[in-house]
């Protein structure tokens, strides 16, 4: 009977520690299998943080770009804005000058046209002379020397208007003519204004 007993509880033990090794050595297996699954998670974590970072980087770099392409893009549009305003102020200059050179040709036009004019009736010869300057010569004004030269020079300024400088002999009254001609416009009344200036002066 107590051998039975012995035998029994033997038997009892002996499952227990089967049972109990088989346990832990599932717990041992399991917690190994943690193990490698947690190792693996850390690398799989370390490596999804360095794509981040890498990600970051390159999401930084590309900010950083796009901002220069865009500063680089707004100082172009300032330039190419500048450039057409010089453009648009040269062509308004151009035509400005075009105008003016037009103006003033014409204006020597009539003169040249009516040199000959003014030569035949009253002893008149006009030259071109240095500094774009045209000198007028009365003839047949001294009844006792008709060859005397009596003359002045004139020029259109800056402000395309006539000039009028050395006359000789000299005529006080010559800016007074000057102001008269750059109002009316009238050469011929300027021309005629003048001889009669210096007929003036020779019968004075």
């Amino acid at each position: 009977m107590i051998e039975d007993e012995l035998a029994h509880f033997d038997k009892s033990i002996n499952e227990f520690w089967n049972k109990f090794r088989s346990t832990v050595s599932d717990t041992s297996c399991q917690m190994m299998g943690l193990r490698d699954t947690y190792k693996d998670s850390i690398k799989a974590l370390t490596e999804i943080c360095r794509r981040n970072k890498l990600i970051q980087e390159k999401k930084d770099n590309l900010l950083r770009l796009i901002a220069e392409i865009k500063d680089k893009n707004e100082k172009l549009e300032v330039l190419t804005a500048n450039i057409q305003d010089l453009k648009e102020e040269y062509a308004k200059k151009k035509e400005t000058i075009s105008a003016a050179n037009k103006a003033n040709e014409e204006r020597l036009k009539r003169l040249q046209k009516s040199a000959d004019l003014y030569k035949d009736r009253l002893g008149l010869e006009i030259r071109k002379i240095y500094g774009d300057k045209l000198q007028f010569i009365f003839t047949n004004i001294d009844p006792k020397h008709p060859e005397n030269p009596f003359m002045f020079s004139l020029h259109l300024n800056e402000a395309r208007e006539y000039e009028v400088s050395d006359s000789a002999p000299h005529l006080e009254c010559l800016a007074e003519f000057q102001e008269n001609v750059r109002k009316t416009n009238n050469f011929s009344a300027f021309l005629a204004n003048v001889r009669k200036a210096f007929i003036a002066m020779v019968y004075n």
